[in-house]
């Protein structure tokens, strides 16, 4: 309906170096190139999302207006693939965003008040989910009484169960990893079509596939390619990201659930990169592809806290 396309704005660009937050609404731009073995850095392009939850008036109301609490334990988010559910720090649109959600996300309710009408609904929901609490409204939301996925137990390589790789770039790195979107990313050295797998289970936040054979970027290139670079981020339980970059082939698509293994893209070069790479960062979840990076450490990787550095050999135990 025309008040919901309305609210839905889309800000496709190249370079985004987000943090949480952001204005009214949330309107995330898609996209990081990563950087790469031997030169490359962070970036945008080609995916996008937008925030959900104008202030229009008028009818067509729906969602879960009018349950009670006891009846409504837990709700479900509904909003169109590739775009985020705004969390307010009230019942309205008139503060920017807290935060957001995903399609499919299950968040707990605290309580329903009365708010702003969406679409002639004025029903909000009070929310948690982890860290992050506020409002939503009850027309991108349903009532559930399914819990929400356990978050990770931890994150395992990038590879598959006995893949060996070199990390060629760790935290911090001299060549690109020193800004807040790759400061604790890092570059694994793979051959091309190497099979890359999830971290942890998640849902497919957001995918960049248009880099292919016979396009300028394909087999890398200077900062010209910064953002045509594939890759594929998921969303977990905890409510952070993980992110997998300089793609060859993507092998997922956007609100795919993956358990940890699940093979979702073949390495590659694509983008600013000067050699065949996999570059995995963990990242907040700022309902973009590109976000503030965060500590990672892997399961599987038995010394430092499972961090490590350039030079380092990575021995996979990402197995069934």
């Amino acid at each position: 309906m025309k008040q919901l396309a309305d609210a839905v704005a889309i800000v496709a660009g190249a370079l985004l170096l987000a943090a949480c937050g952001g204005g009214d609404p949330i309107e995330p731009v898609g996209g990081s190139a990563g950087d790469g073995a031997g030169g490359s850095q962070d970036g945008g392009g080609g995916g996008a999302s937008s925030g959900t939850d104008s202030g229009a008036t008028g009818g067509g109301g729906s969602g879960s207006g009018g349950a009670q609490p006891n009846e409504c334990p837990r709700a479900r988010i509904a909003v169109p693939n590739g775009e985020v559910l705004n969390v307010r720090p009230d019942p309205s649109t008139a503060n920017p965003a807290v935060g957001t959600l995903a399609n499919g996300d299950i968040v707990d309710v605290i309580e329903q008040v009365t708010g702003e009408s969406v679409e002639g609904n004025d029903v909000w929901f009070s929310i948690s989910k982890g860290s992050l609490s506020g409002y939503i409204s009850t027309v991108f939301a349903s009532c559930t009484t399914d819990l929400p996925p356990e978050p990770p137990d931890g994150y395992h390589s990038p590879l598959g169960c006995g893949v060996r790789a070199t990390i060629t770039q760790g935290n911090n790195g001299s060549t690109s990893h020193n800004g807040p979107t790759s400061q604790y990313a890092f570059d694994l050295g793979v051959g091309l079509n190497t099979e890359i797998v999830a971290m942890a289970a998640g849902t497919v936040g957001f995918t960049y596939d248009q880099t292919g054979p016979g396009d300028p970027c394909y087999n890398g290139g200077g900062s010209e390619c910064v953002a045509y670079a594939n890759y594929v981020v998921l969303r977990h339980a905890d409510n952070t990201m993980t992110a997998y970059k300089h793609l060859n082939t993507v092998l997922v698509a956007v609100d795919d659930v993956v358990a940890r293994g699940d093979v979702i893209g073949l390495s590659g070069t694509t983008g600013w990169s000067t050699g065949r790479h996999v570059h995995v960062v963990r990242e907040e979840n700022c309902g973009s592809a590109s976000c503030t990076s965060i500590p990672l450490s892997f399961v599987d990787f038995p010394s430092n806290g499972g961090v490590p550095d350039t030079g380092d050999v990575l021995t996979s135990d990402n197995c069934p």
